[in-house]
């Protein structure tokens, strides 16, 4: 209380002081700031001109503001908008191999809109930065995650076909349990997708996992935390937009694939990336086959830390080892070949990673954790005496293990993990670029 206000409260009048803050012009605007936790107020000092903040419970005053009170998604009251699934469900269909995908039936998404940039804003918990890697006026967020949090679950057995899976619905419900006990995600605020569900909107049709992806990023607002989990078949088609340096664009594979088309990473990128604003986070993994950019994310980290470039040193060796056998035969025009066919795939091969980071760089906070590289199947696993994808066993093991790991040492678990029983090296991309130091939140 200021010592004016006391004054007036016990003497009936103001003093006569006309210094005394309370008969001063009243405060400046308040700066936008998070809602404060119940019991919380906040005051105005004309010494300092600025803001503090009082517990009327307690008393306590501080200059900076408390951490918000958690805020929750209210459930749907209505399911996600429902692809109308076949008369009757699947039954003893034979699916074909994902070794073998179906041809491609993704249609270009419409056009996107890039949302305003808010305006930097300190109070709000975030920073955001100007980074010179990506292109001007592009800026990104780094969430704290203390806002909402929102999770999709999809985990497809694909039962009674020759490449069923087994341990696929078992990651959901682990990871389910994971996200409440470790993370605070309420089951309310979770969509989930499984092939043994009566319900018809939560079967992973095609048409319902895009509606459930579309619902995942709905209102999605700075701080908040949303989560993707898919644990199926992944595959590849043919890229048409030429943003795939290996030529295949990869995909997952639906129930329905087969008569609906797989769902390829430029789709998602468009449903789940593209319209998140700036200090949104979200979390993603893939525990399929061929999954390494499943989101389309431009920048790929190292176990050291750092961005991979363009695989030269790889196809380098291969280029290198055909012009010795060429040199061997004494054939001279195979080892010209050989060596200009390298440096074009080269030059492609950067100019795509560029185009990339041009284009699908995220002013939003999206963290993606593979099973595997593109080139790189996922294994469906036995582990503790229960199916399980190896990927999502290995992810909810590292972190039970210790919740507080830098992005870095989370790849690194990831690895040491899996690498003594699979063949599979787990991914992590970031739609902007990171400081893999700093700690993993979510």
């Amino acid at each position: 209380m200021y010592p004016g206000r006391k004054y007036e409260q016990q003497y009936g009048k103001k003093p006569s002081n006309s210094n005394y803050p309370g008969s001063q012009a009243p405060p400046p605007q308040q700066q936008a700031l998070q809602p404060l936790p119940p019991g919380w107020i906040s005051l105005y000092d004309h010494a300092s001109q600025k803001y503090y903040f009082v517990n009327q419970a307690t008393g306590i005053s501080q200059w900076d503001p408390p951490p918000p009170a958690p805020q929750y998604y209210s459930p749907p009251s209505q399911p996600p908008p429902n692809y109308s699934p076949p008369s009757q469900p699947p039954q003893n269909q034979r699916y074909s191999s994902p070794s073998q995908p179906p041809p491609n039936q993704y249609q270009n998404p419409p056009p996107y809109q890039t949302p305003g940039v808010p305006q930097h804003n300190p109070a709000q918990g975030y920073v955001m930065y100007q980074n010179p890697n990506i292109p001007p006026n592009t800026n990104y967020v780094l969430s704290n995650c203390t806002g909402r949090k929102k999770a999709l679950l999809i985990g497809i057995n694909y039962f009674k076909t020759k490449f069923e899976l087994r341990g696929c619905i078992n990651d959901v419900h682990n990871v389910k349990k994971f996200l409440i006990e470790l993370y605070g995600f309420r089951e309310a605020d979770m969509l989930i997708l499984t092939d043994d569900q009566t319900d018809p909107t939560r079967i992973p049709y095609r048409g319902n996992m895009i509606a459930a992806m579309q619902w995942l990023v709905q209102d999605a607002r700075p701080n908040d935390s949303l989560f993707f989990h898919y644990s199926g078949h992944g595959g590849q088609v043919e890229d048409l937009d030429g943003d795939e340096d290996d030529g295949f664009d990869e995909t997952i594979l639906p129930l329905d694939h087969e008569k609906n088309g797989q769902i390829i990473d430029d789709e998602m990128h468009a449903i789940m990336v593209k319209p998140l604003l700036p200090g949104v986070r979200l979390t993603a993994i893939f525990d399929s086959c061929h999954s390494g950019t499943a989101l389309d994310l431009p920048y790929i980290y190292s176990t050291q830390g750092i961005i991979k470039e363009h695989n030269l040193l790889s196809e380098g060796g291969n280029t290198i080892m055909n012009a010795g056998m060429s040199y061997l035969r004494g054939d001279v025009n195979a080892i010209k070949t050989s060596l200009m066919s390298f440096g074009k795939r080269a030059m492609s091969g950067n100019k795509i990673a560029e185009k990339n980071k041009a284009e699908k760089s995220s002013q939003a906070d999206v963290v993606m954790f593979s099973g595997c590289k593109d080139s790189q199947t996922s294994a469906d696993a036995t582990e503790a005496g229960q199916n399980t994808g190896a990927m999502s066993y290995a992810f909810i093991t590292a972190l039970r293990a210790n919740k507080y790991q830098t992005y870095q040492q989370l790849l690194n678990s990831l690895r040491d993990i899996l690498r003594d029983k699979y063949t599979q090296r787990p991914q992590l991309s970031t739609s902007h670029p990171m400081d893999m130091s700093t700690l993993f939140v979510m």
